[in-house]
């Protein structure tokens, strides 16, 4: 007990072997097999309204009311006591464009040109790409490559800006929202399993480890029927 009381609430005490992080995806429901008809809406919907619920926190109406602007393509560096409230930067729905469901609220699933929100894990005090944007990258995971003939990715080309790192954890970043990366799969070959992988890029990064899928990259599957 009298140890426990010497741990910070706010701060990991040994931060000298942060492990790379991992990643999920949006909109999960049923597995990594995201599977559904264009002609048949009941089986597209239920994605379509996990990613409005997902995207709900980044409102852009939310996001300037509860945080503030940032400088693009530098880490934010805040100082003060560990137990001092940090500031987020803002992330808005609206950065995703054809992925926010804005303009499109069926994200493309209504077309058989589905949206996927790639995010990564928060790691307290993590800068991940040692001072280089990490990137997303996407193809098929086995099987013919053809299969998979166009990804749009959104915000920019498809990385994570250095602003919003370093996480200074739950306790004292209270309004932090992670950044997204928003894949759009424009043509993907209807009617079959189509098996793809998503990895991240960067310096520090690592996405060929066999025995973790969600280390740096995932595997997941689209079956789009007509």
């Amino acid at each position: 007990y009298v140890m426990l009381l010497t741990l910070s609430p706010y701060t990991p005490r040994f931060r000298d072997r942060v492990s790379p992080p991992g990643v999920m995806i949006r909109p999960y429901l049923n597995g990594f097999t995201i599977a559904f008809n264009v002609s048949q809406p009941n089986t597209w919907q239920p994605y379509v309204d996990s990613m409005h619920h997902f995207l709900a926190a980044y409102d852009d109406k939310l996001q300037e009311e509860k945080n503030i602007e940032c400088v693009p393509g530098q880490y934010f560096i805040q100082g003060g006591s560990d137990s001092e409230e940090k500031k987020a930067c803002q992330f808005k729905r609206s950065l995703l464009q054809n992925c926010s469901g804005i303009e499109d609220p069926t994200f493309g699933y209504s077309r058989g040109q589905p949206c996927i929100l790639l995010k990564m894990n928060r790691i307290i005090g993590y800068r991940p790409g040692a001072g280089v944007p990490v990137s997303v990258d996407c193809k098929v995971q086995k099987g013919n490559e053809s299969h998979l003939r166009s990804v749009d990715f959104y915000p920019g080309n498809g990385t994570f800006d250095l602003m919003y790192y370093p996480y200074y954890g739950k306790f004292t970043h209270v309004n932090y929202t992670s950044p997204l990366v928003a894949m759009h799969f424009t043509d993907v070959q209807k009617n079959y399993l189509v098996p793809i992988q998503c990895r991240l890029n960067g310096k520090g990064i690592i996405n060929d480890l066999n025995s973790d899928r969600f280390l740096g990259r995932i595997i997941f599957t689209l079956s789009i029927g007509k």
